[in-house]
């Protein structure tokens, strides 16, 4: 139940459908042709901002529900008395597995929206909403990568896939996975997801072709 509740609510195109509703366009038609916050930016970055925060907030919504209905609350205890101090963020092994797989699920259906034939995004947005539930500390460490590298070199790709790479050994060190191994190597395994997502971006950066951010073709390859 955990896996398809949290399949469906990743699932969700708000890119999509913000594009669809506000402009009456079709936001895969243009761009880059992902339904993420950096392509729907270029047809207005309110609606930008606005697809970032909806795809972060349904990564979190999907663990929020897979921590209420894990089974050591969901047979346990009743809603209305579960010990929302302890289990956000997740702090105990007994929940950290469950919330990880919420997490994992959440980001497979932002890839592979089956209400869009599986033709999605990146996933990046949707794990960084998940994550800080489960790991604050090593996502802020993580997003601090990004924007590192992003000043210095000035590739946004690199920038997400070095963050991305870093978060589940940031997790390890700071022991941010509730001594968890199961919950350790599901995050691990989004993780590599999302980077096995950016294989377009991997190919340019080797071939040196991939465009530094403030040219008009990285924003639309980068996401």
């Amino acid at each position: 139940m955990i896996a398809v509740i949290s399949y469906l609510l990743g699932s969700i195109p708000f890119g999509y459908v913000l594009v669809r509703l506000l402009r009456g366009e079709d936001v895969r038609l243009t761009g880059s042709g992902n339904i993420g916050a950096t392509n729907v930016s270029r047809k207005s970055p309110a609606l930008g901002v606005m697809t970032l925060l909806l795809d972060a907030l349904k990564g979190s919504a999907a663990v929020a529900v897979g921590m209420i209905l894990s089974p050591p609350l969901f047979e346990r205890i009743p809603i209305p008395h579960i010990p929302w101090r302890y289990i956000l963020p997740v702090s105990s092994p007994d929940f950290a597995p469950w919330a990880a797989l919420a997490a994992l699920f959440a980001v497979l259906g932002h890839m592979f929206p089956i209400w869009l034939k599986f033709r999605g995004g990146k996933g990046v947005a949707t794990a960084l909403g998940a994550f800080i539930l489960i790991a604050p500390k090593s996502v802020l460490l993580s997003a601090a990568v990004f924007f590192a590298l992003v000043l210095a070199l000035r590739y946004v790709s690199l920038g997400s896939i070095a963050a991305v790479a870093a978060f589940p050994n940031l997790a390890l060190l700071l022991h941010e996975y509730a001594n968890s191994p199961p919950a350790l190597a599901l995050m691990s395994f989004t993780s590599v997801l999302i980077i096995l997502k950016h294989h377009a971006n991997i190919r340019r950066l080797l071939a040196g072709s991939e465009n530094r951010f403030g040219m008009k073709s990285e924003l639309t390859r980068s996401k």
